[in-house]
């Protein structure tokens, strides 16, 4: 097929335009003739609808800036549409709008796709347009498009990754300068990391979002919000990152999206976990993100770099930008939903594990003991045992070897039970062995 240049430029519908439409806008405008070069058409800015025109846009001329989101999806005459206002509404209605008025989508908004995803796919086929969503998961770090193109020939059995910048940023601080959970939240805000409301980031529900994302299309399978495991680091404490010190390991909260040994199921979870210093992602510093996979043929593979930000966010948008026009040109379409294995996701009490457990006890012959058989009554083996006391009372950590994790949960609630502990102090996996 020989291309040939459109009678007119191909034109976008940018919505929103915040820290990360802002530098999209601008690199469409800056960077214009480098994009028609490699697109084969010039591409033209047609719209940018904001909540509020009053407020400066950089580079973005007035004349382009709307209120009517809708009005301009629905124009007829928008060949891409790039949306970036996130949630839920009213981001679907206006993605299904682009499609049924002929447009493309490109989109960042991780929440809509992990809770209505296959939606969007099904609208996207039925009007024969593309979706596009690389910077839905870690910035500008190109993984989906890997997983979802490059190993389309391979088996991926586990994705196991950094996927939020500012845990990462605060789990860092707490073990580089020895502060609290609080102190560090509050200097990530400080600093920029941290929204002002920064639940999303530290009870996890973002990072829980892009893991429903990563483990769909790593195993061909649905996989739902509501269907991965959640804890945040709300609850990690000096005390924590102290003994996965005294291990050889830090804390990272991880994103963990695993096919089962018989390849029958997947499980996605989302907690704080100590990892070896010597896994890869141990490195992993500030607001960086990364993310490990692990595929039959490729082996081990390691993307890394900024998962958050205005420029490096919007680097990916403009990739997935130009693939889509590139497909408009050509009349192709660009890859849809892989979900052909229909694997079921297993509940997180299948999901094979170690656990590092801190109890206050007291500090008196047979307490080990009367501990040790709660273990042993569960059918979990004990790695290692670490023992402190004074006063009549005493700090006992145990690490335990790979079991369920129903199997381990119960010898927590077991524990809490004995006359002899007092508290159980933390709980905390241990990954990436």
């Amino acid at each position: 097929m020989v291309r040939t240049r459109p009678s007119r430029p191909l034109r976008v519908a940018l919505l929103g335009c915040g820290v990360v439409g802002s530098q999209v806008a601008r690199l469409m405008l800056t960077n214009a003739d480098d994009l028609a070069a490699r697109i084969g058409a010039r591409v033209e800015l047609a719209g940018v609808a904001v909540r509020r025109p009053d407020k400066a846009r950089g580079e973005v001329p007035a004349e382009l800036v709307t209120t009517d989101a809708a009005g301009l999806v629905a124009s007829g005459d928008i060949d891409v549409v790039v949306e970036l206002i996130g949630g839920v509404e009213p981001a679907r209605s206006l993605i299904d709008s682009a499609f049924a008025h002929g447009a493309s989508v490109v989109t960042a908004n991780k929440a809509l796709l992990a809770q209505d995803g296959p939606a969007r796919y099904a609208e996207a086929e039925r009007h024969g347009a593309d979706l596009y969503f690389e910077a839905a998961v870690a910035g500008a770090i190109p993984l989906l498009r890997p997983l979802r193109e490059s190993l389309a020939g391979d088996k991926v059995n586990r994705v196991l990754g950094i996927v939020n910048g500012t845990t990462n940023f605060i789990l860092d601080r707490m073990e580089s300068s020895g502060a609290g959970y609080g102190e560090a939240l509050s200097e990530a805000s400080a600093l920029g990391y941290a929204e002002a409301d920064p639940t999303a980031d530290v009870e996890g529900f973002d990072a829980a979002a892009k893991a429903a994302i990563l483990a769909g299309i790593a195993f061909h399978t649905r996989v739902s919000l509501d269907e991965v495991h959640r804890q945040g680091i709300t609850e990690v404490t000096a005390s924590d990152i102290a003994s996965a010190r005294k291990m050889g390991c830090t804390v990272k909260l991880l994103a963990i999206c695993e096919r089962a040994q018989d390849g029958r199921s997947v499980t996605a979870r989302v907690h704080p976990a100590m990892i070896p210093l010597s896994h890869p992602l141990a490195s992993v510093r500030e607001a960086y993100n990364a993310v490990f996979v692990e595929a039959d043929a490729a082996g081990q593979l390691m993307f890394y770099g900024p998962g958050a930000g205005g420029a490096p966010t919007a680097s990916a948008v403009l990739g997935d930008l130009v693939a889509a026009c590139r497909n408009k040109l050509t009349g192709g379409r660009g890859p849809g939903e892989s979900a052909y294995s229909r694997l079921p996701v297993s509940p997180m009490g299948e999901v094979i594990t170690r656990y590092h457990i801190s109890l206050d006890v007291m500090d008196k012959p047979g307490v080990l003991a009367q501990c040790a058989m709660v273990f042993s009554d569960h059918g979990v083996s004990i790695d290692t045992v670490r023992q402190t006391g004074k006063d009549g009372e005493a700090q006992l950590v145990v690490v335990t070897h790979r079991a369920q994790d129903a199997a381990l949960s119960a010898i927590v609630a077991a524990l809490r039970e004995l006359d002899t502990v007092h508290g159980v102090a933390s709980i905390m996996r241990v990954e990436g062995e």
